[in-house]
């Protein structure tokens, strides 16, 4: 298989080390450190002597070999073309990869310099993100939320010599800043026509055939030269304090992770199906659609660009996926959806519906508990009112429903248990290339992230009283380091090699992990009280229905107070309007408010809502541990959070500091009115 050969052969890579003379023996680059700051600099894996953490090391090529050895005419990617889906086979794909890779090179793509890719989830993403490894470069998401300057700041710091893009508005951010990107030697525009004629500008069709002329044996080179330990991919954090750091990620960290993670949950060879919609310049999507994907040869559908505002359910329908990942914010959409579907559904079927979610609710605690109790009903309830919910969300083939990259509230959880679709908690990060703990299906407790990968150890530092520390990880997860940066990189891996998160856990006596807050957001009031935000927001939330967001103010401050919005409809662009949403009317209409606006209810300071609010308030005051827990002031915003108002990072995870910031005069009213 290639990639295995003992010597260099490119004159400047550094003489291969071979790791272990046994069967299938890998060859590591020589290094003498657990982390890096320099594109081209390997780093030692954190290899167990034996057991989950011991597996021979490999690069992205020799598991795209295996898999396409194994399943050469098994479909990888499914995609939409004129409303018909296409096929692609992994040979097809893996042939694809190989052109995209000469095509590069063709363009005069170096060794560990970036190919940005700014688009939407798509076959040619995938493409090009692997032909740029296999080509010897850095694979490099970028956010199709970004502004220009911050397009720029990544494609800078990666050092780009390629930048490719979805269509004309993401191309137009580029053309904006190429003077300030010092690599750049070519974009390439994957989707629609071409609307002008520029110097080293390409379609995706053009691109593709740039490298015919390059020989097989030079790539087989190049190919031949990676070495497991080295970067070949870069994740960009959002950003959400100050600017996004390059995570470097190596072929092992990619690799093993994704045979740990599937080995966990027991993924079945060439058997599952998946949809990608969510940011592929995000870990979790990455490793969920596209490594995952290699390593188990699962087939990958895409969705369209519109996915997040409805036309998900659609693909999700037409695919019947058998693993589903859906930040918080997703599922949370898809129980306000069956809600206002139940809320107009007669009296009569309410009942059933009622009756079938306190079965399903029963039933799936015994099953997280150890008991598997099935209640009677169970058959029925299953029958009339569980696999018509699976049906109509498309999850009726789905055995692994998982969330993560954010806190999903106890109430959500609840609310798909009732339903008989237990959705799994995992938890992890960028810097753990995605997973570090899973939750099961036979083996999950509500709102824990679930227990640690195997291979993988956590340590919680400085635990209190509780038990609550910070969570540090080790493993071969635990990425290279952050391009070029050494500070954050010393501030982030310890001298030990300790990973640590900046969030805090604890473990119960099953070690089951609960994240209990994180470090950053933790409010420390003047009294000098820390006060983990999340739990009083989604409390609020559970308490009063029409709250879309809450989010917690009171750090340095006196008191704690609250912003808060109303659940609204979004647009076609995923922005919030004006008008208020289904369930949010039907809370209205319980409260006899006639209101259908946002700003109807601000404007009117509408009592039945505000004093809705007020005694929830009251309720959540009253489980207070400390009168310092206690809310005391809050205030309705005109708008609901965004990814577009920049309130929300691309996975809908919440900017405090941004939002700190954008309300400004809001919260210096509230504190201010305080002081008088």
């Amino acid at each position: 298989m290639a990639g295995k050969c003992g010597c260099p052969c490119c004159p400047e890579e550094p003489r291969a080390v071979p790791l272990w003379p046994m069967k299938g023996t890998s060859t590591l680059a020589p290094a003498d450190e657990l982390w890096s700051i320099s594109r081209d600099k390997a780093v030692k894996l954190r290899i167990e002597g034996s057991g989950p953490g011991s597996e021979i090391p490999i690069t992205i090529h020799q598991m795209f070999q295996t898999t396409v050895e194994a399943y050469p005419d098994h479909p990888a990617l499914v995609f939409k073309k004129e409303g018909q889906w296409v096929n692609v086979t992994w040979r097809q794909y893996y042939e694809q990869c190989r052109a995209a890779a000469k095509s590069f090179l063709k363009l005069g793509l170096e060794r560990y310099r970036g190919v940005g890719i700014l688009g939407f989830n798509s076959p040619e993403w995938f493409i090009a993100d692997i032909g740029c490894i296999l080509a010897g470069g850095l694979a490099t998401g970028i956010y199709t939320t970004n502004s220009p300057e911050a397009c720029q700041y990544v494609a800078n710091s990666c050092e780009a010599n390629i930048l490719v893009v979805e269509n004309q508005k993401q191309l137009d951010k580029i053309l904006q800043v190429k003077d300030q990107l010092p690599h750049l030697k070519a974009i390439v525009q994957y989707k629609g026509e071409l609307q002008q004629k520029a110097p080293n500008l390409y379609s995706w069709e053009e691109f593709m055939k740039l490298g015919e002329d390059v020989p097989e044996s030079k790539l087989d080179e190049i190919i031949n030269s990676l070495r497991a330990n080295q970067c070949c991919s870069l994740i960009y954090t959002s950003g959400t304090t100050g600017n996004p750091k390059g995570v470097m990620l190596s072929h092992d960290n990619l690799t093993w992770t994704c045979n740990a993670a599937a080995a966990r949950v027991e993924i079945n060879y060439a058997e599952e199906v998946m949809v990608s919609y969510l940011p592929l310049s995000h870990v979790a999507a990455q490793i969920i659609d596209m490594w995952l994907g290699i390593s188990y040869a699962t087939t990958t559908y895409f969705a369209d660009p519109d996915a997040l505002k409805g036309s998900l359910v659609n693909t999700l329908k037409e695919a019947r996926p058998t693993c589903f990942l859906g930040v918080p914010r997703v599922w949370e959409k898809m129980q306000e959806k069956l809600k206002a579907v139940g809320a107009k559904a007669s009296p009569l079927r309410r009942s059933v519906a009622s009756w079938a979610k306190s079965i399903g609710l029963q039933y799936n605690y015994s099953v997280m508990n150890g008991e598997n109790l099935v209640p009677w009903g169970y058959m029925l309830a299953n029958n009339i009112v569980f696999k018509k919910v699976r049906a109509a969300l498309g999850l009726d083939r789905c055995r692994f429903c998982i969330t993560g990259a954010a806190p999903i509230t106890k109430e959500t959880l609840e609310y798909f248990m009732s339903l008989n679709i237990p959705v799994l908690e995992l938890y992890g990060m960028s810097e753990s290339t995605g997973p570090h703990s899973m939750s099961l299906n036979e083996q999950y407790r509500i709102t824990s992230c679930g227990q640690v990968l195997p291979g993988c150890k956590t340590k919680l530092e400085n635990p209190d009283k509780e038990g609550n520390g910070e969570i540090c990880f080790w493993g071969r997860h635990v990425f290279m380091g952050y391009l070029d940066q050494p500070d954050k990189t010393a501030e982030a891996i310890d001298q030990d090699g300790w990973l640590h998160s900046g969030d805090l856990g604890r473990h119960d006596q099953n070690d089951f992990l609960y994240i209990t807050g994180r470090i950053k957001e933790l409010i420390i009031t003047a009294g000098g009280e820390n006060i983990p935000p999340v739990p009083i927001e989604d409390a609020l939330k559970a308490e009063v229905p029409i709250i879309s967001n809450a989010m917690l103010l009171g750090d340095k401050l006196k008191f704690l107070s609250m912003l808060l919005t109303l659940k609204c409809v979004v647009d076609d662009n995923g922005d919030p309007t004006d008008e208020l949403s289904p369930e949010a009317l039907d809370f209205c209409r319980l409260n006899g408010v006639t209101a259908t606006k946002v700003s109807e209810i601000i404007a009117n300071k509408e009592p039945a809502i505000f004093t809705a609010i007020q005694e929830g308030i009251e309720r959540i005051n009253a489980r207070a541990t400390s009168n310092a827990q206690r809310v005391q002031k809050w205030v309705i915003l005109e708008r609901d959070f965004s990814i577009g108002g920049g309130e929300l990072g691309p996975t809908m995870k919440l900017r405090r500091p941004i939002v700190v910031k954008m309300y400004q005069e809001k919260i210096e009213e509230i504190y201010a009115v305080a002081k008088q």
